[in-house]
């Protein structure tokens, strides 16, 4: 029997933005988000749902194409524990963390309740596909098709990556989780949106190796203490390195910035 889905009906109103750097972050709770992207799936009109970690700051500071992305974002849902002390430090706190490999298996099974349709798009060869039967078998996920292109960003690769929407969009699926990395795969859903639409697309970065097995999540009490950049930094030191301790050290001049900034706000400066 076919699945009943609900009539549609308008976005929820947009949540409170905090902004660290350049970098818009709803102020929303975990629940929330999942009651935001539902309030999307209903409206019928497609939309972008990122999930910012520090990299993403220090990114976006030096990447107008990555800015622009962000800034269209229909939802920005803070990933990292760094940033939910930022907010506190800031005075504008954030009600917790919602990665984007904390909010794929809850979206899915959402999915499964309200008859919506997956499809997975990225990730290592063989992930998606392996990720795919975990959501199937354990979640009850109803996915559409998983697809893992090569893309390139560049004009080059503009056919290729309409191509790969293209396949998404005539799925059927109602949510495309796109697992290509940052900033790719923001700057995939941000760019081909339009050719993904009705679908609505969340960026999950490597949640689908995390579901495939092909990848550990670094533990809860890790995680909470703020050093999972320091778990994914020990797995994968000479892809990681220069990342965490070179490029992202940039992020403390940013977040100085916008103390000052939210200071001026409140003293009407």
């Amino acid at each position: 029997m076919s699945a009943v889905h609900p009539p549609r009906r308008p976005p929820a109103a947009p949540a409170t933005r905090l902004r660290i750097g350049e970098i818009p972050i709803d102020v929303v709770t975990f629940a929330g988000a999942l009651d935001g992207i539902e309030a999307m799936v209903l409206a019928g009109n497609g939309g972008a749902v990122f999930t910012p970690n520090v990299d993403h700051v220090v990114k976006a500071e030096r990447d107008p194409a990555f800015r622009a992305a962000y800034a269209a974002a229909d939802l920005s849902l803070v990933d990292g524990t760094p940033l939910v002390w930022a907010s506190r430090l800031l005075g504008r706190p954030l009600p917790g963390k919602i990665s984007g490999s904390d909010l794929v298996v809850p979206l899915a099974r959402r999915a499964a309740t309200r008859g919506w349709r997956i499809y997975l798009l990225g990730g290592a060869p063989g992930d998606a596909e392996r990720a795919a039967e975990v959501l199937t078998r354990v979640h009850g996920s109803a996915v559409a098709g998983v697809d893992a292109p090569q893309l390139d960003l560049g004009p080059g690769g503009a056919e290729r990556c309409r191509a790969a929407a293209g396949r998404a969009r005539r799925s059927g699926a109602e949510l495309v989780l796109v697992a290509l990395g940052a900033p790719k795969q923001e700057l995939f859903i941000h760019r081909h949106r339009g050719d993904l639409a009705p679908a609505v697309a969340v960026g999950v970065g490597a949640s689908l190796a995390f579901l495939a097995g092909t990848a550990r999540r670094a533990p809860a009490w890790v995680s909470r203490a703020g050093l999972e950049w320091l778990h994914r930094l020990a797995s994968d030191p000479a892809r990681l390195w220069r990342r965490y301790l070179v490029e992202d050290v940039a992020f403390l001049p940013v977040l100085a910035r916008t103390w000052r900034r939210e200071r001026l706000a409140r003293e009407g400066g």
